[in-house]
């Protein structure tokens, strides 16, 4: 394993780069940068510092990924949250070819890799990212339906309500006027 790339599992927020950020400082471990579930070292850990920063990291809820399909299931992951949530990004490029990119591999191959990992396809954890962002930005109450529809990349409010009922079993007023939390953590979708 190059200990100057760190791949972490349930980083999926700034928070989460911030957290880590922090555990980074607290030993002393020079890094380049904190992305969402990556760490790139200033220098290679030795065995004693990786332990350390290994078990610091689980206390606070994520997990130091340690083989290659992991890692790549991770990555895969972390690039469809950054996709979901940048909404820019994904009016410009199919996912597909947003996550080529991005990772460097074939789609078909991230697919099928994913599938039979995860059990389900990048598509459908897509989904399920997106309907997680609606549900957020529902509960915040700052955008109108037709807002929240064309930030999250929807065509119409139908097709976005339709996506939602058939992920959640609610409308999206519905789910507006429910006063518990529906919404998962992202990691948990």
């Amino acid at each position: 394993m190059d200990n100057k790339t760190l791949y972490i599992k349930n980083m999926v927020c700034d928070r989460c780069k911030m957290a880590v950020q922090q555990v980074l400082d607290k030993n002393a471990l020079p890094y380049t940068s904190v992305e969402l579930g990556e760490v790139e070292l200033a220098q290679p850990l030795n065995t004693e510092q990786l332990s350390k920063f290994k078990e610091d990291i689980e206390t606070i809820g994520f997990e130091l990924i340690e083989d290659k399909t992991s890692k790549i299931i991770s990555s895969i992951k972390t690039s469809v949250i950054d996709f979901v949530r940048n909404s820019d990004e994904s009016r410009k490029l199919k996912l597909s070819v947003y996550l080529a990119e991005q990772l460097g591999k074939d789609y078909n191959y991230l697919s099928s890799l994913f599938s039979s990992i995860e059990g389900t396809t990048i598509e459908q954890y897509f989904i399920h990212q997106k309907i997680e962002l609606v549900k957020e930005l529902i509960v915040y109450d700052e955008l109108s339906l037709s807002e929240i529809a064309y930030k999250t990349g929807y065509s119409s409010i139908q097709h976005l309500s339709n996506q939602f009922k058939k992920v959640t079993g609610l409308t999206p007023t519905h789910f507006k006027q429910v006063k518990e939390n529906r919404r998962k953590p992202l990691d948990q979708v």
